[in-house]
């Protein structure tokens, strides 16, 4: 399956394919260590394979991960993925330092969630989310996702490192 990368637009954010140009930044973001919930904090390689990860889903899957933008520049990512260790496909996000608090991830994600409701036939698509990343527990929360007990989660996780969080699609 092969799809170009869509270009989202909302009031504030662009949400649009990665470019080279976007490396350092999306590398900085990873190297912070606000990145530990998410695996990181990441060497410059690491932060390559997973800025890699986040272009190719979209040829394997249809699906993938866009740069997120404001009019200052790049604000982080959003995307949709499901590499082998994940039972399903997931919504991730991450932000720069600079770009929390300002209601961009949440933008962000309501962009991405309609797009990829329009998109695909997918039902419900999961958030995996440490349990003491209370940010990003609040923000699926105000997605209206909530704790799945029953949901799988990725190979090597656990209760104690990782919560289910289940978006539905609207009815």
């Amino acid at each position: 399956m092969s799809a170009a990368i869509p270009t989202l637009t909302t009031d504030r954010l662009t949400l649009r394919g990665a470019t080279a140009a976007d490396f350092d930044a999306y590398a900085a973001t990873l190297a912070d260590a606000r990145s530990q919930y998410m695996g990181g904090p990441y060497t410059r390689r690491g932060a390559w394979d997973m800025f890699c990860n986040m272009t190719a889903q979209w040829q394997l899957s249809g699906y993938g991960g866009w740069i997120i933008e404001t009019d200052q520049g790049f604000a982080g990512e959003i995307a949709f993925w499901h590499p082998p260790h994940f039972p399903e496909p997931e919504l991730g996000w991450t932000l720069t330092a600079q770009a929390e608090g300002h209601g961009y991830a949440c933008e962000a994600a309501r962009a991405a969630l309609v797009w990829y409701w329009a998109n695909t036939d997918a039902v419900t698509v999961v958030s995996y989310i440490d349990p003491k990343n209370a940010r990003s527990i609040a923000l699926a929360t105000k997605l209206g996702a909530q704790p799945d007990p029953d949901g799988p989660w990725a190979k090597g996780e656990n209760a104690a490192n990782t919560t289910v969080y289940r978006h539905r699609r609207p009815s």
